[in-house]
């Protein structure tokens, strides 16, 4: 038995494919793989190679497997099962023959085992047999499939699976929400790990969402979204989890060698892109010969995997904020403040993996891990703020006219800022099989880290040089480009206001941040065969974990004595800054690092302190698990269920600030609360490739760091308290799934499914009326004042359904068997109380969210377009009773990839082809109070793999 050379696995087609000989009737192999015994069962997940050609297919739940095209003469099939030995089979394929196969194999692993032990080669069919077989629900995709669409990172790759929106920022995917649940209630682990945060600034202040955008997709082997949590998960998973499979070595000892170099162009500032991915690795070690294959592991005992990605662009985007009079004493579009933005970015994304493994021999095998993602982003930010004096006047046709101070009404202002994220996980693990069981175990180490070493904000002051002190008119409307404000201003500041000698500093602050969210863990689990109902196939499992975690906050506050009266003509360097196709002018650009030149990084002045305070918050969290799990199965018939017992330890440090303005003093909280979470999940295959589903699952979210803060915070002047809330409840759900799921030829799909989540507690924010009395915590202040905290709500729910369409077209005539198409949609109806007596739908939950890909793969050619809707949806609960929402937002991408030989294809990407705006709406659809535009982007670069 000789191992199959797995450089060619992730190839559709060969050279001789894609210039087919014109001498000869080209044939076909339309075969069958199944176990070696009586029954003959189809084994699916089955790798299949041609050697010859580097073609390959995997196998589906039919065991069937196919290769079109394919030219008279002898070959070599070299079956592959996760990391079992290959099995070459020789073949005869005659002119004009479709020749039908049978392989008989040993009972093998399982798909899902293949997309953990081959994720970054494995095609769709394998991903898709993985799905099938699993015990509970979910959704794969592999590295091979991401690579066909331009999605920079995990987020906006994940997204494209049934189930899924995506939050973004600065013009990438960001946050994953899943079925409706906002990303501080989902989970994401990385080869079993879970991920820390890297930063605070989560949708709705949890401190417990990942940020995906730091995750380049190149240091991923496969993503699973699971849906159903079972008792062997950690329970903190309310919408569910994100597992990332990170990249491991084939076992057949062949080294490998694969990524893409490329480099791109985006088109709104006309900068460019550097985008490059390398992976590579093999066996070593043992008596086998470099250049042989390894028929046992004692041939090479030892693996390596090296992963880097490095991916840096400088993008810009246009923005305009109006900020609205939310009063019923105003009209309803007249604006308090018009906020002109033109932004300038430059990040460097990277990624570093390593993967050491050990295995000498089938039964034990052991492994070491280490992984560090981030990006580095400088940021700039000009300003031109408009102030009218807030007496509007409504004059038809949506035009409002208002007075407008020239002195202090404009304000130009710079934000120069510089910050790191970045993931880094450690592992060290390994398996063993002994007496038909299977222990296995790991210890982990992950941080999440937040760093800012500067952030510079400046602000410079109208004030005309010959003393001018008249008010000024300002006509506005809705009627610039995509409803923007369209402005006039007559009078004082008419035609000197983008004069920088006309504008004096007036402000200037710095603030740096150190922030970390780290976690060790322990984990162990015993898979034992048992014969307790003399089922087919009938095993119990138990383990047990301990995740220690610790959390800090800090961020040290600058401000300057005696700040000079510094003219901005001093700092103004450049032409005029204009956008929105010269909509908007804000005057000259603003020299990063001209005042800190000047005046330095700043002192801490006494407010300062007070503010610096209010950051900090040193946290502890640990939980203590243990679990029980039954699985079997008889016939068509499967059933896991069992039930999960977590234990959680919290403690919290912070410093308060009540007395407005006295030394801050130290606080603290601690919490002990203890949680059980059953499961029971049943499938039945009504023929082999038609299943049903129904599952039922408890989960949980607990309350963010910030939520459940002890500290406490006084303004006098605006009569508000903020604080966190130590008696918070962590919010639970119980989950029930039905699902019937018809797996198509060639990967494809067709699936329906429902859901409820029932959800206890959901944590929201709130604000209330207090009264308080002039004492010792709430000095200056008698009477009420408004509290703002967090609360639990009543009775909460997400429900809906989720559609799902894949298809490859494979018996249509000629050229046209390359087409193929897919579409995914899920419907979620939520609801909570969001203040008292008012209900609405769940934060970060979009009624409607859709992806639809038409795409060609045929011949070494894979063309792929694909669109992503998704519906309105609530960002951010305001204290006002105006909420904020992501307005709904279509987008287009384009994927091509032409194959040259074998080992290597060009791609091309085009990526936001409708150059969709990210815009928030406050209130209603009317009132857009944010919208930014990023332009396209354009990629091309080569694939390699070897």
């Amino acid at each position: 038995m000789k191992p199959i050379n797995l450089r060619h696995t992730i190839l559709a087609v060969s050279i001789a494919h894609l210039f087919p000989a014109i001498a000869f009737a080209a044939g076909a192999i339309d075969g069958k793989v199944q176990e070696d015994a009586a029954a003959k069962r189809p084994l699916a997940g089955v790798l299949v190679t041609i050697r010859e050609t580097g073609a390959s297919a995997s196998t589906g739940k039919d065991g069937q497997f196919s290769f079109h095209d394919v030219a008279p003469g002898s070959y070599t099939l070299a079956l592959q099962v996760a990391d079992q030995a290959v099995i070459d089979r020789k073949i005869t394929v005659a002119d004009q023959e479709t020749l039908r196969p049978e392989i008989l194999l040993e009972p093998s692993a399982s798909a899902a085992q293949q997309i953990t032990v081959l994720a970054q080669f494995a095609p769709a069919a394998i991903a898709r047999a993985a799905q099938q077989e699993a015990p509970n629900l979910v959704n794969i995709t592999t590295s091979a499939e991401m690579k066909k669409l331009p999605d920079v990172n995990t987020g906006e790759a994940v997204r494209r699976l049934p189930g899924v929106s995506l939050e973004t920022d600065e013009g990438e995917g960001r946050y994953v929400n899943i079925r409706g649940l906002d990303a501080d209630l989902n989970s994401t682990t990385f080869g079993g790990v879970r991920l820390p945060p890297t930063n605070n600034a989560s949708p709705f202040g949890g401190y417990r969402a990942v940020t995906f955008d730091s995750i380049p997709i190149g240091l991923v082997g496969a993503i699973a979204v699971t849906k159903s949590n079972l008792p062997e998960q950690d329970a903190e998973a309310l919408g569910g989890t994100i597992e990332i499979t990170p990249k491991t070595a084939p076992a057949n000892g062949r080294p490998f060698l694969q990524g893409n170099v490329g480099f791109g162009r985006e088109e709104l500032r006309g900068t460019n892109i550097t985008d490059i991915s390398i992976s590579g690795g093999g066996r070593f070690g043992g008596s086998a010969p470099a250049d042989s294959n390894i028929v046992a592991y004692r041939d090479r005992p030892f693996s390596f995997v090296g992963t880097l990605a490095y991916y840096e662009d400088k993008r810009g985007f246009d923005d305009v904020e109006p900020a609205y009079l939310d009063s019923a004493s105003f009209p309803h579009n007249a604006y308090s403040a018009i906020d002109q933005r033109v932004y300038q970015l430059h990040r460097r994304r990277h990624g570093y993996g390593i993967d050491l493994g050990y295995r000498p021999d089938a039964d034990n095998s052991y492994y070491f891990r280490a992984f560090d993602a981030g990006h580095t982003e400088s940021y700039l930010s000009d300003h031109l703020t408009i102030t009218p004096d807030g007496n509007p006047v409504a004059l038809g046709n949506g035009q409002y006219s208002d007075t407008l101070n020239a002195n202090g009404a404009l304000v130009k202002k710079l934000r120069d800022e510089q910050e790191t994220i970045r993931d880094q996980v450690f592992v060290l693990g390994g398996k063993n099989k002994f007496d038909g069981r299977t222990l296995d175990y790991r210890v982990a180490f992950t941080k999440g880290s937040y760093d800012k070493p500067y952030d510079y904000n400046s602000s410079y002051t109208y004030a005309p040089a010959n003393g001018a002190n008249s008010d000024a008119n300002i006509l506005y409307s809705l009627g610039g480009k995509d409803s923007t404000p369209k402005y006039a201003i007559s009078g004082t500041a008419a035609n000197d206001y983008a004069n920088p000698a006309n504008y004096t500093l007036s402000s200037f602050r710095n603030s740096t941040a150190s922030n970390y969210d780290k976690e060790t863990s322990f984990a162990s689990n015993l898979d034992s065969p048992v014969s307790w109902g003399g089922f087919d196939d009938e095993s119990f499992k138990v383990g047990g974990s301990v995740r220690l975690r610790k959390k800090l906050t800090t961020s040290p506050q600058y401000s300057y004595q005696n700040l000079p009266a510094i003219p901005l003509t001093a700092a103004a360097g450049g032409p005029n800054v204009t956008y929105y196709d010269g909509q908007y002018q804000n005057g000259p650009a603003i020299t990063p690092g001209y005042l800190q030149g000047q005046l330095g990084s700043g002192t801490q002045q006494p407010g300062d302190v007070i503010s610096t305070a209010q950051q900090f918050l040193s946290a502890k969290e640990d939980v203590y698990a243990a679990y029980g799990q039954y699985q079997y199965r008889q016939g068509a018939f499967g059933l896991v269920g069992g039930v999960r017992y977590e234990a959680t330890r919290d403690h919290s440090d912070a410093l308060s600030t009540s007395n407005n303005g006295a030394d801050p003093a130290p606080v603290s909280g601690s919490r002990h609360y203890a949680n059980f979470f059953p499961g029971l999940q049943v499938k039945y295959e009504l023929q082999p490739d038609l299943q049903i589903r129904a599952a039922y699952s408890s989960t949980i979210a607990r309350p963010g760091f910030n939520q459940v803060n002890p500290s406490l915070s006084v303004d006098t002047g605006a009569g508000i308290i903020a604080r966190g809330n130590p008696d918070l409840k962590p919010a639970t759900a119980n989950s029930f799934d039905l699902s019937i799921e018809k797996y198509l030829p060639d990967a494809g799909i067709l699936s329906f499914g429902l859901f409820d989540k029932e959800i206890k507690d959901y944590i929201v924010p709130s604000v209330s009326t207090q009264v308080v009395s002039n004492d010792a915590i709430f000095a200056g202040i008698t009477g009420p004042v408004r509290v703002a905290s967090y609360s639990n709500a009543g009775k909460s729910y997400a429900r809906g359904f989720e559609f799902n369409y894949e298809q490859r077209f494979k018996k249509l005539p000629g050229i046209l068997s390359g087409l193929g198409a897919g579409i995914n949609w899920t419907y979620v109806s939520s609801r909570f109380e969001i203040r008292p007596g008012e209900y609405s739908s769940l934060p970060s939950s979009s009624k409607n969210t859709a992806n639809a890909t038409i795409f060609y793969e045929r011949n070494g050619v894979n063309l792929r377009l694909a669109g992503y809707y998704v519906s309105r949806d609530l960002f951010a609960i305001q204290g006002t009773g105006i909420d904020v929402y992501n307005s709904s937002r279509f987008s287009m991408d384009f994927g091509g990839t032409v194959a040259i030989d074998k080992n290597l294809a060009v791609y091309f990407n085009a990526k936001n082809l409708l150059d969709t705006p990210h815009r928030f709406e406050e209130g209603s659809s009317d009132r857009v109070i944010q919208r930014e535009f990023y332009g396209k982007t354009f990629q091309l670069g080569l694939n390699f793999n070897y």
